[in-house]
């Protein structure tokens, strides 16, 4: 049970839900391309010693461990789940200069440090307080480590994300809590914004890199009856909100079926 009052409360139930695993493997089918720009943007050397914020399934952990070499690599996720997946996905590719701890880096201290550099993909948008939490991260790297994290562009730049069309369909989210901001996929998609965000963490050198790809995935690496059902949409609208998803996803569509996914993400640097 998860006290309303833990900083991240509403992400520590979702996340720490095992569907969440189990779909994992669907999700990195879509976003596994932007693996290499993300450690491109980086640009980790033999010996580092790197930190993973929100590292989820682990993919981009284990990476980054071929990179440093004898350096290593600490994975942190608020997800227990997510972090059993990453640490039995580790053993079987014998990651050995990589592990995953279970925490919160909004406000817990990730063993191993102090770290060279921090890198998150598509992992830092989840801070109900993210000047707080940036600036946890920053007090964690030497002083001069990097930081660069992948974030997604506005969600129009998005065509796959399916997300606003569903949300018709469900009541609208309580506001957040007084000095609590709203968390999701696009919360750091103004470049505007998360500058201000860093800034006020302390940061410095920040710079926005725009990337697009393009990446050819099966529809249920998109939207699937695991979607509908971890929504807990009403039964009324299930149908209605299928067909929105279908006529939507239907305009990815390729001649062999599948869909073919723009991505368009920012990859985020900075200075401590």
């Amino acid at each position: 049970m998860v006290d309303p009052e833990e900083p991240n409360a509403a992400e520590r139930r979702r996340w720490n839900d095992e569907r969440w695993t189990e779909r994992w493997p669907k999700r990195e089918a879509l976003t596994g391309a932007v693996t290499g720009v993300l450690l491109d943007g980086l640009g980790p050397v033999a010996g580092q010693r790197l930190l993973d914020v929100g590292a989820g399934g682990g993919g981009t952990s284990i990476a980054a461990g071929r990179l440093v070499g004898d350096g290593a690599v600490v994975g942190a996720d608020i997800s227990a789940p997510l972090v059993r997946f990453a640490r039995d996905r580790a053993a079987a590719a014998r990651a050995v200069n990589v592990s995953f701890v279970v925490a919160d880096v909004q406000c817990d201290t990730v063993p191993g440090g102090p770290f060279d550099a921090a890198l998150s993909q598509f992992g830092v948008m989840f801070f109900d307080e993210p000047s707080v939490a940036f600036a946890n991260i920053r007090n964690q790297l030497v002083p001069g480590g990097r930081l660069a994290f992948a974030c997604w562009q506005p969600p129009e730049r998005n065509p796959w994300f399916v997300g606003p069309m569903l949300a018709e369909y469900l009541p609208p989210p309580p506001p957040p809590a007084p000095g609590k901001s709203p968390t999701g996929p696009f919360s750091l998609s103004d470049p505007d914004h998360t500058r201000n965000v860093l800034a006020a963490a302390g940061w410095r050198d920040i710079a926005h890199r725009g990337h697009e790809v393009v990446v050819t995935v099966d529809r249920s690496a998109l939207a699937d009856d695991d979607t509908f059902a971890s929504l807990d949409l009403p039964a009324a609208g299930v149908e209605q909100a299928r067909r929105d998803v279908d006529a939507r996803l239907d305009r990815l569509r390729d001649a062999d079926g599948r869909m073919r996914a723009p991505l368009a993400f920012w990859v985020v640097t900075a200075t401590a």
